[in-house]
């Protein structure tokens, strides 16, 4: 198993811990364990780009039919000098 050590730890978060371990009747590492497994076992959802979000928040209510009109060729620039 790894190991690791926490530097720079904020006196009063250090205290909010070992509260916290012996309210639960254990060590300030095995609090600490647990508040990291705890943490970490939640998975977070998976991004995805605004079209897709879009899709899916009105997929519920139906789609709409939009009349597409016909093209027409390209229409000559106006002559503004006569």
């Amino acid at each position: 198993m790894a190991s690791m050590t926490i530097r720079n730890l904020d006196d009063g978060l250090k205290q909010r811990l070992r509260v916290r371990a012996a309210t639960h009747g254990r060590s300030m590492e095995d609090e600490a364990r647990d508040i990291l497994r705890t943490a970490l076992a939640t998975t977070e959802p998976v991004a995805r780009n605004l079209a897709d979000t879009i899709r899916a928040r009105l997929q519920s209510i139906g789609g709409v039919e939009l009349e597409i009109p016909p093209r027409q060729a390209i229409r000559d620039a106006p002559d503004f000098d006569a």
